[in-house]
């Protein structure tokens, strides 16, 4: 979680909301791919934290499967991101702050544990909570 917070502030630098997201090897010891918020740098509204770790994890792999692979997160993955998790085959997803607002891990929905889907990853939540709400806080109190 430490390196997916230190992803999360160079978001700030960027003027994004400061979310950052690492993708873990199977054995949890490389990062295959991180991101940050990139919205407002890039004008892209699907780039998330998420959504550019798992397109930079697949391509350090050469596939579209992260088989075994674990997303660590700052904060709860919106529909869009947990639907990416699911495609995207991620055994487990690990966050740290809840989004009651918008997040569909487990407080508003739970698309990523939907029994419907044919794929549901384990979830984790409240790693480092109060770090990463304080990051978030701290950048809207700010703004």
């Amino acid at each position: 979680m430490r390196l997916a917070l230190d992803q999360a502030a160079l978001a700030v630098r960027g003027g994004d909301v400061p979310v950052g997201a690492v993708v873990l090897s199977p054995d949890g010891t490389t990062v295959l791919g991180a991101g940050h918020n990139e919205r407002e740098a890039t004008g892209d509204p699907t780039a998330h934290a998420e959504v550019l770790a798992i397109r930079r994890a697949a391509a350090q792999l050469g596939e579209w499967r992260l088989t075994g692979c674990t997303l660590v997160v700052t904060l709860e993955p919106c529909t869009m991101c947990a639907g990416a998790l699911v495609q995207s085959r991620v055994d487990r997803v690990v966050y740290g702050a809840r989004d009651d607002k918008a997040g569909a891990a487990g407080s508003l929905w739970d698309v990523v544990r939907d029994r419907r889907l044919n794929h549901r990853p384990e979830v984790i939540e409240g790693v480092l909570a109060e770090d990463c709400a304080a990051l978030l806080t701290d950048f809207f109190r700010n703004r």
